[in-house]
């Protein structure tokens, strides 16, 4: 076996590294290795440049500070849930919505379980609240209350949200199916 010399390959060897002279790092880094070698380097190439009339510049332009948390309250710092959804709510205009959505989802802390279990709220449209009672009879006695049940929910829930009120009875059964009626005695015994 031969042993592989570079002279063989075409390439010149020019021995364990680049000399000092070759680098230009001078007799003063000569005794240099490592970390101080390359110091010693690069103030020497800060000198040449500097020689030469060049300027130093920076590769990237500075970024504007970055504003920090500190520790007093700032706008960027966790809120509770509950604030966060009041201020989401201002925003983007919702009062009206909430205040209805309020109105229908808690009825019997409103208006009391009693009148809760015989009537339900079927819809509050523009300030009219329609309410469907279980019977005929609640329905009359609801139509009586109408005032006093306005009055509980505005003082609980603001002004303005339920302006009147609408009371129907139980729903009967309908017939009618589509959109389309015809006067008439409406249905008849035909099972027979």
């Amino acid at each position: 076996m031969s042993a592989d010399t570079p002279a063989e390959h075409g390439v010149e060897d020019t021995g364990p590294g680049p000399t000092p002279e070759a680098t230009g790092a001078g007799a003063a880094s000569v005794g240099l290795r490592g970390p101080d070698l390359v110091r010693a380097a690069l103030a020497q190439a800060k000198a040449a440049a500097r020689a030469k009339g060049a300027t130093p510049t920076r590769s990237r332009p500075r970024r504007a500070p970055v504003e920090r948390s500190g520790s007093g309250p700032d706008a960027r710092d966790p809120a509770l849930l509950g604030v966060a959804i009041r201020r989401l709510v201002g925003e983007r205009g919702w009062q009206d919505t909430t205040a209805a959505a309020t109105v229908v989802g808690r009825w019997a802390h409103l208006v009391g379980p009693e009148i809760a279990d015989h009537c339900r709220p079927e819809s509050l449209v523009d300030g009219t609240l329609v309410l469907v009672a279980e019977s005929t009879a609640w329905a009359t006695q609801l139509r009586m209350l109408t005032r006093t049940l306005q009055a509980r929910v505005t003082a609980q829930v603001g002004e303005g949200v339920v302006t009147s009120v609408v009371v129907h009875g139980p729903d009967q059964p309908d017939w009618r199916k589509g959109p389309r009626r015809v006067r008439g005695r409406g249905p008849r015994d035909t099972y027979g």
